[in-house]
């Protein structure tokens, strides 16, 4: 009974985990053409670890999706690799945490092994269960657009989706990234200071030292603020 027992509960912590996945340009199902697509669903180890620039063990990819700047570009997160059915949570689990989105201008953003990033949106946490980021994405079928900011210089970047758990206790959260190659297309002039990962989170950052259950927890956005253009 013992081992059965552990071995559910070993299936029900994998089903927590998430993999982000899918892109959308305006309202066009671009799935997986620019996703350097993870190895699997589950979280990075490490704050300092090299998965945090672009996730654990990405593939490497051919595509590139053309976004004009000041158009919407949707990344979309699910439980399992090719699962988008909207039945199932995009990371259930109560893995309670923000979701952020990130860019950084780059060369040639299919052979891109660092960058500059400022992040483009974010969802936090607001004192309420549904007000997490995570919470919200469930309740949008793992969807989160945002607006790539109409003043952005022209060119090749990468587009940086992060959900990060936090339900594992002060000093232990769990991120979830994955990088799309996108080319942005009549823009402005805007080049953005930015910050690397890894690099840019601490574990003695406010956000990953308090536990989200704790009565004293306050959320504390990591890394930069938003940079709306």
């Amino acid at each position: 009974m013992k081992s059965a027992f552990t071995l559910l509960a070993a299936v029900a912590a994998v089903s927590a985990h998430s993999t982000w996945q899918d892109m959308w340009v305006g309202s066009t199902d671009m799935g997986t053409t620019c996703a350097r697509t993870v190895k699997d669903n589950s979280p990075i180890s490490s704050l300092t670890s090299p998965d945090m620039f672009c996730g654990r063990g990405p593939a490497q990819s051919n595509g590139i999706c053309e976004v004009e700047a000041g158009g919407t570009l949707t990344v979309e997160m699910h439980a399992q690799p090719g699962q988008r059915s909207c039945s199932q949570p995009a990371i259930g689990g109560n893995h309670y945490g923000p979701v952020l989105i990130y860019m950084a201008k780059v060369a040639d953003a299919k052979t891109a092994t660092s960058g500059s990033f400022f992040k483009v949106a974010e969802d936090g946490y607001a004192g309420t269960t549904a007000s997490w980021g995570t919470e919200i994405l469930n309740a949008n079928c793992g969807k989160r657009a945002f607006v790539v900011p109409k003043s952005l210089a022209s060119g090749n970047y990468l587009v940086r989706a992060e959900a990060i758990a936090l339900h594992a206790g002060a000093g232990n959260p769990q991120p979830y990234v994955t990088c799309f190659q996108v080319n942005v297309k009549n823009g402005g002039s805007a080049n953005p200071p930015g910050v690397s990962f890894p690099g840019a989170y601490k574990i003695t950052d406010p956000l990953f030292t308090k536990a989200i259950y704790d009565s004293s927890f306050k959320y504390v956005s990591p890394g930069p603020a938003v940079w709306s253009g």
